[in-house]
């Protein structure tokens, strides 16, 4: 089946579909005691917000997943049928109990307590239920991967994308892309050098210019571990800092053939825009020699009304995601990718009841304008 033709080609997203109970007292909290607060169902799952956020910008993800028959799941495929996106690789199943995620807040809305209840995803989501759809990871532009998943079923569909050539965004296991904060950059460097060598980062008080320079310089080395094991892209999230964008190779980053997306889709719509307002290599330009580089490039992050952080991450894979699908650049992507990470953190949803794409194309023009390479040279 030729899937994806009307808006582009079709990115594989596998992982966790969770309900979240999320609440928030209006007062302070007292051990043994009930306090008044609002309590509220949210859509989620790390790989199930990144497919919404892609959604919401003209993309058609191919979710892979499961559900049960309860109140949950019911919950969670609602608004994805409704959204015109394919259930068939969502699993479905009497014996399913859906992932659902109980979030305790504190008055001063930081994470007071948690309780996860996400075991159907590692049980359910299995190698076998994957290899269902190989071709449909053989087709996709790019395969995203959750750390849900069960080391059986992410070695599955690591092995799948790599017989195909298929890109794959996440997991240090034969992958493309990966998105790591500064924490878990150091927890990936540690594992992937079987070592500890590398420590979390004590932030200086120093001015921002110095301090994002300091904070690259102290990240690199853990960062080159990555990328000498073969990950293409490393965006390292550096929270209200913006994002370090680092590669090897610029020659070896492809664009996606953009000629299949319909001409009056979103898809379209904003492939269009991002290249009329920031058009592609102004960052870097286009190398002429081959060879390996090692590339550095930090991005901004513009000033937003922060209402809640949940979903920002989330939604900036999402939004590059859904832009390296439509057939923008890496530098264009990671700029459209913060824009859509920055309409999530201004809204109380996890995800954004939509976007605007003059807003997004605007926000994301201001992002590229005052992106920076910080680092970049020849390795022989």
């Amino acid at each position: 089946m030729d899937r994806g033709l009307d808006n582009g080609a079709e990115a594989v997203v596998i992982g966790g579909m969770v309900l979240d109970v999320n609440a928030t007292p209006s007062t302070a909290t007292n051990r043994g005691t009930t306090a008044p607060g609002k309590i509220r169902y949210a859509l989620g799952g790390v790989a199930r917000n990144i497919a919404e956020c892609m959604s919401k910008l003209g993309a058609k993800p191919y979710m892979i997943s499961a559900v049960g028959f309860d109140l949950a799941g019911n919950m969670l495929l609602e608004p994805w049928r409704a959204a015109g996106l394919s259930v068939e690789g969502i699993r479905r199943s009497k014996d399913i109990e859906t992932a659902t995620v109980c979030i305790v807040f504190d008055g001063g809305g930081e994470l007071a307590a948690a309780v996860a209840s996400v075991e159907s995803i590692e049980k359910f989501v299995t190698p076998e239920w994957i290899t269902n759809f190989k071709n449909n990871i053989c087709s996709a532009p790019v395969m995203m991967v959750d750390a849900n998943l069960s080391p059986p079923a992410l070695l599955a569909s690591c092995q799948i994308a790599a017989e195909c050539g298929t890109p794959v965004w996440f997991e240090p296991v034969s992958i493309t892309y990966t998105s790591p904060n500064e924490d878990e950059l150091i927890a990936m460097a540690n594992a992937l050098s079987s070592s500890d060598k590398f420590l979390p980062v004590q932030r200086d008080g120093k001015s921002a210019r110095t301090s994002i320079k300091s904070l690259f310089e102290r990240l690199k080395p853990a960062i080159w571990v990555l990328l000498e094991e073969g990950i293409k892209v490393v965006l390292v999230t550096l929270g209200p800092h913006g994002v370090f964008l680092c590669f090897k190779a610029v020659d070896g980053i492809k664009k996606h053939d953009p000629s299949k997306n319909s001409p009056f889709s979103f898809s379209r719509k904003l492939y269009e825009a991002v290249n009329v307002s920031f058009p592609p290599d102004r960052i870097l330009g286009t190398p002429k020699s081959k060879g390996n580089y090692y590339v550095a490039v930090h991005f901004p992050a513009l000033p937003a009304s922060v209402v809640t952080l949940v979903g920002a991450g989330d939604c900036l894979v999402g939004g590059m995601l859904a832009s390296v699908c439509v057939g923008l650049d890496i530098m264009q992507s990671v700029a459209v990718g913060m824009a859509a990470a920055k309409g999530a953190v201004e809204t109380e949803s996890t995800v954004p009841v939509e976007y605007q794409l003059a807003r997004i194309a605007d926000d994301a023009g201001a992002i590229y304008s005052e992106a920076k390479v910080i680092y970049c040279e020849s390795k022989l």
